[in-house]
């Protein structure tokens, strides 16, 4: 049997190592379109800002794939024959299957904004990415951060602590809409605030012109234009479906798969990003572009290409972030609606909340603002959402217990 697996991130690496853990003797081969050394993109932004070093965030080694007994080949499918069980790539080669597995991903968007093209104006997705934002990071050159989820954030925290002017610009009414519910998105609005950023929110980015200097102007609606050297774009990313095109493999947002993270096509899966799949809450086909839930998912895909039959119980969304002197973090359904119990806790010594949202009695989400001492109690509580189970006391009398805990330390909560 030849398995062929198209991506070696996340979700690629963890279904062969889990493929290799049942089956030792059928051919592998990894194809990716970036880098054979495996990186963790999550960490891109630390890189950026000095936290970390460059060889930090590589998260395999050259003898990788040796280890695996797989071949890795470099390069770009452009297509999948599902009948013939063949994939193609630019470069015209093509390689045949009897197992496929779809791990390609998404890529960051450009949102369309006259003029917002050329040189200066990058995303930050990618290490070719970072590479070519590096050199620009100089003290005192202005850059403007478009877009406020975790990574255009995390790319202006970078700019700001290389001493550059930042400004921020979102179109949304907060930032992080959908990652924080508006008490965090305030408390996280603030301390960028108070750090020198020039943040903007509820604001359209209408034009950018290239001055003859390589600067940028760049006009907005019911404001005076500005200038800067150098755009970050963080609005959006698209999961890389493409070479799907074609075939009668289903896809809506991401490529739909299973419990068993196949498609609608014998033998073709699909993991990660690119994947639209179950969730904790019960929901078929949902993205969580989330590195735990890429991990998941390859752990599944991996086990059933090698003839197991594993099912996966379901993402559950959770989102930590250390920025600008605060941690913020989520889980599950934060933003309480009609009908829910709420119960939050806030505390002036860890300088934030937390909250935690209740359904029927079955705690749901939570998400917290503050110091990194409150985000343990994520982990205490993901187990418990994702089991369903009920906790034996009602919100008030977990409350206290909470504020106990934290009170004397950091102690693990126990419910």
């Amino acid at each position: 049997m030849h398995v062929v697996i198209i991506g070696n991130s996340a979700a690629g690496l963890k279904a062969l190592e889990t493929f290799r853990k049942y089956d030792q003797n059928s051919s592998v081969t990894i194809v990716s379109k970036e880098s054979k050394v495996p990186y963790s993109r999550v960490l891109l932004p630390y890189y950026l800002r000095g936290k970390i070093d460059y060889n930090t965030f590589f998260i395999r080694s050259e003898e990788y794939y040796d280890k695996y007994n797989a071949n890795f080949i470099n390069g770009h499918v452009t297509n999948v024959d599902e009948k013939k069980k063949i994939i193609s790539l630019d470069d015209g080669s093509k390689i045949e299957f009897d197992k496929l597995l779809i791990g390609t991903g998404s890529s960051a968007m450009m949102p369309p904004i006259q003029g917002l093209e050329g040189e200066g104006i990058y995303n930050m997705w990618t290490l070719e990415d970072v590479h070519r934002i590096e050199p620009l990071f100089k003290e005192n050159k202005r850059v403007l951060v478009l877009g406020s989820g975790f990574v255009s954030l995390q790319a202006a925290w970078a700019a700001l602590v290389k001493k550059l002017d930042v400004k921020i610009i979102e179109l949304a009414p907060r930032i992080m809409p959908r990652v924080l519910d508006e008490k965090g998105a305030e408390a996280l609005r603030r301390k960028i605030v108070e750090l020198g950023v020039d943040l903007s929110v509820n604001t359209l980015t209408e034009k950018v012109e290239r001055l003859e200097d390589n600067t940028f102007r760049i006009h907005i609606k019911d404001g005076e234009p500005f200038e800067v050297d150098i755009i970050i774009v963080g609005t959006g990313v698209r999961a890389n479906t493409q070479l799907l095109d074609g075939t009668s493999v289903e896809v809506d947002r991401g490529i739909l798969v299973d419990e068993y993270m196949m498609t609608n096509v014998e033998d073709i899966y699909s993991a990660g990003d690119v994947a639209q799949g179950p969730t904790a809450f019960g929901e078929k086909n949902v993205i969580h572009a989330l590195w735990p839930t890429a991990i998941e998912m390859g752990n599944i895909a991996g086990a059933n290409m090698a003839g197991k039959k594993l099912s996966y119980k379901g993402s559950l969304n959770m989102n930590v972030t250390e920025m600008f002197n605060i941690t913020v973090a989520s889980m599950g359904r934060f933003n309480d609606g009609e009908g829910d119990q709420v119960w939050t806790y806030e505390s002036e010594e860890l300088g934030g909340y937390m909250k935690v949202v209740y359904e029927d009695g079955y705690v749901v989400g939570a998400t917290v603002a503050g110091s990194s001492r409150m985000v343990p109690f994520l982990g205490k509580i993901r187990p418990i959402i994702r089991k369903k189970q009920k906790i034996e006391c009602n919100p008030e009398k977990l409350g206290a217990q909470l504020q106990l805990k934290i009170a004397k330390s950091n102690s693990a909560f126990k419910f």
